[in-house]
């Protein structure tokens, strides 16, 4: 694996409009949550989504380009990276990358063209050539949002070989089943409230409660697993209470599984949720830097953001009991156009 606390920030390039200019690594203090940055340890375009191999010592990113690549780095201690391979998407605009915990499989969402993408890994961890491209059809009510589907996130299960695929475009959920060969069958698709505008989706660690990140309507909505259709809506609840525009991005439940994080673009704050009910109930929600935090992770007690306009990488500490972050965040990190922050562990939790 890599070497203790190492950090990685995907950044968005030129080709994006970004000022970044690739991947940069970044030691990060165990204590004080701090982070040294290390510089750009892969000069690649648009890198705006990162994900690891959990077995592996293999990194993985989209380029959400217009034709879409998914490219992999084998991980050395340091925080370089060595490149292992660059394979094709077969669409456009790809934003978000997952592994199977198996690490048997990648599966990417692109963005542009409303598909997912699902490529075999080999023994050294490096994506070949694709199994299965699924295209997902239809629309939404917002005219210049959901005027096609958008794949925008890729959640394998845990256990087995299940995903769930978050469509900003068609208000969906789909769920597939992948056979061993690496082709989707799909099982199920749970539409939304018309107009949330799925972006991103977190599972509970109890495998049987799930939250959604509605970016066109500010909403989060809350799911159970019925076992059988797949995910059941419990209800919804708003995603800030400032006034002005609000567009939440990434979402995330702390590891414990007793609170839930937020992000919004727009207003540019962090709403944190206690998980003791039967919906996320709302405790605090604290300004970042700047009003595009695009990003978040949960870090060994601190909350890092990606303040995407800012040029800043903002922590917060957290509060083991509360689960708040600070008022304010106490560390600020340049790093230029940052996307995405991805510790050693993998953003979707087991």
């Amino acid at each position: 694996m890599s070497g203790t606390g190492i950090v990685h920030i995907g950044c968005y390039t030129a080709e994006s409009g970004g000022r970044g200019t690739g991947i940069v690594a970044a030691r990060r203090d165990a204590v004080g949550g701090g982070l040294t940055v290390l510089g750009v340890v892969a000069s690649t375009p648009s890198p705006s989504f990162l994900a690891r191999h959990p077995r592996l010592p293999v990194l993985y990113a989209v380029n959400e380009l217009a034709d879409g690549t998914v490219s992999a780095w084998t991980i050395h201690t340091d925080g370089a990276l060595t490149a292992l391979g660059v394979r094709s998407t077969g669409g456009e605009s790809p934003c978000h990358v997952a592994v199977d915990p198996a690490g048997e499989f990648l599966f990417v969402a692109n963005y542009g063209s409303g598909s997912v993408a699902v490529h075999p890994l080999d023994a050294t961890g490096a994506p070949q050539e694709r199994t299965d491209l699924v295209t997902h059809e239809g629309h939404g009510v917002v005219p210049d949002r959901q005027e096609r589907a958008h794949a925008h996130m890729v959640s394998p299960d845990p256990a087995g070989a299940g995903l769930l695929a978050v469509d900003l475009g068609t208000d969906s959920i789909y769920r597939y089943e992948r056979d061993p060969e690496g082709r989707l069958r799909q099982t199920a698709r749970v539409r939304t409230q018309p107009a949330t505008g799925p972006r991103h989706l977190a599972r509970h660690p109890d495998g049987r409660r799930f939250f959604v990140a509605g970016e066109l309507d500010a909403s989060v909505t809350a799911y159970g697993w019925d076992g059988a259709d797949g995910l059941t809506e419990r209800g919804r609840v708003e995603a800030s209470r400032r006034p002005g525009h609000v567009q939440p991005s990434e979402i995330a439940v702390g590891p414990d599984g007793r609170f839930l994080y937020l992000s919004n673009r727009g207003v540019g704050t962090v709403t944190a949720y206690a998980l003791d009910g039967e919906l996320p109930r709302y405790v605090t929600e604290v300004s970042g830097v700047g009003d595009w935090p695009r990003h978040l992770a949960l870090l060994g007690g601190h909350l890092y953001v990606a303040e995407e306009r800012a040029d800043v990488v903002a922590v917060f500490p957290l509060d083991p009991g509360t689960g708040e972050p600070s008022a304010a965040a106490t560390i600020q990190v340049e790093v230029a156009s940052p996307t995405c922050v991805l510790g050693e562990r993998p953003l979707i939790l087991p």
